[in-house]
């Protein structure tokens, strides 16, 4: 079975998030257990498995997100990463819808190679400091917001520095998601004045595997409507700035956000042992 890694939110290799993919045959999802195995032997934030779906009115493709230990509802970097191979096989622009656990996901194709991605808006709702966040983030956040079904934390810091000098205690973030029911944290601030993008942000998620995610898709469906609504307009660039670095274009439609960027594949393997369901 051939498996792909592609690096996503980046136009060259070895930067961006990498995600792998696995593009299946028309029979439906293998085992869940194969499917996490896989994920967990590739060891990427996300690996993502798709198959088509002619007989689905919607949706051309399924499409399911694993961590090296989840199952996960949504994931951006994989989404587009699959729709980065697709492009690549048939060497063709255009929309392709993909079935999900977050609903019906579209993806466009420009000819030059860019991917935009519609994905459901996160509600963004201030709330309380926990206790023992600020400790555990190893900052003192200047906001903290809900993210609704996503079920991330939004902490707002004063600039960029904070952000990128940020060393949380993963021990203690991982206790704090597992009590609060978290999938992980979002930290952000203003860019640096004079910057080629408006935002920054990092994000940590040991409670799926991931201690700190190089390039989130997911989390830019909260970051995209905060900082519209703080900055008084629509597109922006987000930069994540991880020690791989990428970027993610944003603007806001309504109940939806598109997430735009752009993907290098950089492995194309084939999978030999443990076939579909195997052990």
């Amino acid at each position: 079975m051939r498996i792909r890694v592609v690096d996503a939110f980046s136009e060259r290799a070895f930067a961006g998030n990498p995600a792998g993919v696995c593009l299946l045959g028309p029979d439906g999802w293998p085992d869940a257990g194969w499917m996490q195995r896989v994920a967990a032997e590739l060891n990427l934030a996300e690996t993502a498995f798709a198959y088509p779906t002619p007989l689905d009115a919607d949706a051309d493709w399924g499409l399911r997100w694993f961590t090296p230990l989840a199952e996960v509802d949504l994931c951006g970097h994989a989404t587009l990463a699959t729709a980065h191979v697709l492009g690549e096989d048939t060497g063709q622009s255009g929309t392709v819808r993909f079935s999900s656990r977050s609903g019906v996901l579209v993806t466009h194709r420009d000819a030059d190679g860019e991917i935009v991605l519609d994905f459901p808006r996160a509600e963004v709702t201030e709330r309380d400091v926990p206790d023992g966040f600020a400790e555990a983030l190893g900052a003192k956040p200047e906001a903290v917001f809900g993210t609704g079904a996503l079920r991330d934390l939004l902490a707002v810091l004063p600039d960029e520095a904070a952000v990128r000098g940020l060393e949380p205690d993963m021990t203690a973030l991982l206790k704090q998601a597992r009590r609060d029911g978290l999938r992980g944290v979002i930290v952000t601030a203003p860019a640096t004045s004079g910057a080629e993008y408006d935002y920054v942000s990092r994000f940590f998620a040991p409670v799926v595997g991931i201690p700190e995610d190089p390039v989130t898709g997911s989390a830019h469906t909260a970051l995209a409507p905060y900082w519209a609504r703080r900055l008084g307009r629509d597109g922006l660039v987000g930069l994540q700035a991880s020690a791989r670095t990428g970027s993610v274009r944003t603007s806001v439609h309504g109940d939806r956000v598109h997430l735009a960027g752009r993907a290098v594949t950089v492995l194309d393997g084939t999978l030999l042992a443990g076939g579909l369901g195997g052990n």
